[in-house]
């Protein structure tokens, strides 16, 4: 019923649609078109907007600008300009998301050295990096299938860093490495392995703004707060399973979205399923 509600999903002859807003980052909404030869006039969004190029070749106008994208590419689009992208021929398939351009400034607040008054915009309209391609398919899978809202937001921070190149304080980064706010949000992740904590609520115990918590948290631990819970979920579910807890039951308890969430991380990390590991104990 969630998703009949967030989600719409339209299809015509061999070309998708899909449409949905983030169920736990409402200032998000994604866009998903396969196969589509539909054309659009030119227009603008209030959003900050950006996505990816999975199949076919387009024409890609952004202001007093065209540009050629093609499979692997990246696109970034500022709010306000006027744009346009259409397939240079035959189908194309892509996928965009719209962020909120108040919680971009927001967030450029935290990120940047000296923040502009308003915000700060994307200075490239393209890119060719597998890097910023892997980190948005990622992003847009986590959005797409309803995954931790933790996941979501983090890394959608890290890509807006990635676009927003003044470098952070790293003094102020190093300080915060032996803070005790550090170790409670690592002490606060373990206690609650089957809650859905947020960003904000982390960078509430920290005392610290949501990217520094990200920074420093990475720097002292190796891992993000999300990437941290799900090693740790990952370790005690493998507990539950040499005890003889049922898959189905061992995700429920340690808060994963579904099964199949649960058995893609774990085979991610140990190379082997729930079932195939549980089956060497029990």
């Amino acid at each position: 019923m969630v998703n009949q509600v967030k989600a719409k999903q339209v299809t015509a002859a061999n070309s998708q649609q899909l449409l949905k807003r983030s169920a736990s980052l409402p200032f998000i909404e994604l866009r998903q078109a396969r196969h589509s030869q539909a054309c659009y006039h030119s227009h603008s969004h209030d959003e900050f907007s950006f996505g990816l190029i999975d199949t076919g070749d387009a024409v890609y106008k952004n202001m007093q600008q065209q540009h050629r994208i093609t499979a692997g590419h990246n696109v970034t689009i500022n709010p306000g300009d006027v744009h346009s992208c259409n397939p240079k021929q035959g189908a194309w398939s892509y996928r965009m998301l719209f962020v909120d351009s108040h919680w971009v400034g927001e967030l450029q607040q935290e990120i940047l050295v000296k923040p502009a008054s308003d915000y700060q915009p994307f200075e490239q309209h393209y890119a060719n990096d597998p890097a910023t391609f892997t980190l948005l398919a990622e992003l847009f899978s986590a959005i797409k299938h309803d995954h931790d809202g933790l996941q979501q937001e983090s890394l959608l921070i890290q890509f807006f860093e990635s676009q927003f190149g003044q470098v952070a304080d790293v003094r102020r980064d190093a300080s915060c490495l032996a803070k005790p706010q550090i170790k409670r949000v690592q002490e606060c992740i373990q206690d609650q392995l089957s809650c859905s904590l947020s960003l904000s609520e982390l960078a509430e115990v920290a005392g610290l703004s949501r990217y520094h918590l990200v920074r420093s948290f990475k720097r002292r631990y190796g891992l993000s707060p999300h990437a941290f819970q799900l090693n740790q979920r990952i370790n005690r579910a493998k507990t539950l399973l040499r005890e003889g807890s049922s898959i189905a039951d061992t995700a429920l308890t340690l808060g994963f979205a579904d099964q199949s969430h649960f058995q893609r991380n774990f085979k991610k990390r140990l190379a082997l399923t729930p079932r195939q590991y549980q089956g060497f104990f029990v």
